[in-house]
């Protein structure tokens, strides 16, 4: 569901004129993650007529809202929900001709820079859907205070307070300019279709910052007063403000364009759904393969442009009688020799603390890694390629593959159940987290979030990262029964371990990498701190 700011004020405009003057006559669900709101003109007690219906699908892998006209509730397995907002008490009502009807609808409003939408009661009284990430919930307020939530287990919702869901946000281009040119600080709400499309644009057209800066004003003109398109974008239906993807219809109303996109999205079969799935795997698999040769080819032509280290160590040794010493220092801090390999000059920058000999064994002595990572990076480039064969041929046979139970039993044979679905308990909110070919890698946040990790959520079977020698995350890679860990698992956590770490910035990083039963923290350590009794050593290029 399309849950920006942009979205939920248009559709909060449309609501208002269909909602105000109405009362909320009940609430009430049938479903663990879905409730139903009725809202009516009063005809007389527990009667009411022209209801209006909003249905919510709140769960954590997809929300939102529909307007069905009509919902048939069950008999049985539907349990009451709000009734102390829904209905009047009889000391509440001056009227017994109106005992237990709704209170009014008074207004619907959005926020300011927020995924929230809320239904105006009378009497203080509000309704608020909350759309945060996998947190999305409904919540009733009295006032500012927090009186009734739809998902219980969130217990953090008893802490929101009504008058802060307002988010005032410097949207100017000096703020721009201050968050280091990235507009998704300026425009939290953006959403994921936006964000992907501007920076699509942005590298497409290779714009700079001034450019960008333009390119974003003409977005948000259009995401205020847009066409409502649903589209089929990356093998599922979607609803957009931006006319991307397979483009099925477009809507000037809010309303009747959510109400085509949940009628498309729910009516979606068992195999297209997952074949859906399978596809997106597919293809984030493939657009990560493209980017890591990318990165790498690019790293192997920057050493092909100008002098490798072995060559400049030449280059010093046959020049040595050539090279004068600053007084009170061995070399100087740079000598312009004769490149006789390219015939043109050189600059070489020295070690001035370091005689000139020495300088040239440095050299040499750096032109091993140098040869070590080429080939680490050519090997890189190889297996990435033959990933993305791979990946096509997995593609084609996909296509001909018509029923769910052969569709399944592919999947399962391949390892392509879904690496995007992350787990949404305790566990994922502590850590950071990556799936890959259905192993969970965890990597602590920060020096006691590290501790936490490695001493209570590691077990000894677990595999456990870090980069040596430096400060950095804790990285583990969940044990499964059985199964021993994939030598492209492991690669991935050890890229991540070098990510988060100091040597992030470094062309290769050497990764500790050992089972958790290795690790041990001796009292007296500091936050984060451990001691590895037996390790093995991968080199990976970092990489978030």
């Amino acid at each position: 569901m399309h849950t920006n700011f942009y979205f939920l004020r248009q559709l909060a405009s449309a609501l208002e004129t269909s909602l105000t003057g109405l009362r909320f006559m009940e609430c009430f669900s049938q479903d663990r993650d879905e409730v139903v709101l009725v809202f009516a003109q009063a005809k007389g007690r527990l009667n009411y007529y022209k209801p209006f219906y909003i249905k919510a699908t709140l769960r954590p892998d997809f929300s939102g809202l529909s307007f069905p006209e009509t919902v048939r509730r069950a008999r049985t397995n539907s349990v009451d929900l709000f009734e102390a907002i829904s209905k009047f008490s009889e000391d509440d009502s001056p009227n017994p001709a109106f005992e237990k009807e709704g209170r009014v609808v008074i207004g619907v409003r959005s926020f300011l820079n927020e995924r929230c939408l809320a239904i105006l009661l009378e009497d203080n009284y509000a309704m608020v859907f909350k759309f945060f990430g996998n947190r999305p919930n409904l919540v009733a307020f009295y006032h500012n205070t927090v009186v009734e939530l739809f998902n219980q287990r969130l217990v953090a919702d008893y802490q929101l307070i009504f008058d802060t869901f307002d988010r005032p946000i410097d949207q100017s281009w000096d703020a721009f300019e201050k968050a280091d040119f990235d507009h998704r600080k300026l425009f939290p709400t953006f959403g994921k279709i936006v964000n992907d499309w501007l920076s699509t644009e942005f590298q497409k057209q290779k714009l700079q910052p001034e450019q960008q800066w333009i390119l974003i004003q003409d977005v948000v003109k259009q995401l205020e007063s847009p066409i409502y398109y649903v589209t089929k974008l990356q093998y599922r239906p979607t609803l957009s403000l931006l006319p991307v993807g397979d483009i099925l219809q477009e809507f000037s109303d809010p309303i009747a364009a959510t109400n085509r996109f949940y009628g498309l999205y729910n009516g979606v079969d068992t195999f297209d759904r997952e074949k859906g799935e399978i596809l997106r795997v597919l293809d984030k698999r493939k657009k990560r393969a493209e980017s890591l040769i990318d990165v790498n080819m690019q790293r192997l032509i920057a050493r092909e442009e100008g002098a490798s280290h072995e060559e400049m160590g030449h280059i010093l040794m046959a020049n040595l009688h050539d090279i004068q010493a600053v007084p009170g220092a061995k070399s100087p801090e740079s000598v312009t020799l004769t490149d006789f390999y390219r015939d043109e000059p050189i600059t070489i920058k020295l070690k001035p603390d370091l005689s000139p000999q020495k300088n040239a064994e440095n050299f040499y002595r750096k032109s091993k890694n140098e040869k070590i990572e080429e080939e680490f990076l050519a090997a890189q480039v190889a297996s990435r390629e033959k990933e993305i064969e791979q990946i096509d041929q997995q593609k084609t046979d996909l296509a001909a593959i018509n029923t769910l139970k052969e569709l399944r039993r592919y999947s399962k044979l391949h390892n392509l159940q879904n690496e995007d679905g992350r787990n949404k308990g305790e566990i994922s909110q502590l850590f950071k987290e990556a799936i890959v070919d259905n192993f969970r890698i965890l990597i602590g946040r920060n020096a006691r979030n590290n501790d936490l990790l490695t001493q209570k959520y590691a077990f000894k079977e677990d595999l456990w990262l870090h980069a040596r020698d430096v400060s950095g995350s804790h990285v583990v890679i969940k044990y499964q029964a059985g199964k021993p860990f994939p030598k492209n698992v492991i690669e991935r956590a050890a890229e991540l371990a070098a990510w988060y770490s100091k040597r992030r910035t470094d062309s290769l990083c050497p990764v500790i990498v050992t089972p958790k039963k290795y690790v041990r923290k001796p009292k007296g350590l500091a936050e984060g701190q451990v001691i590895v009794e037996k390790e093995d050593i991968v080199m990976v290029v970092p990489k978030e």
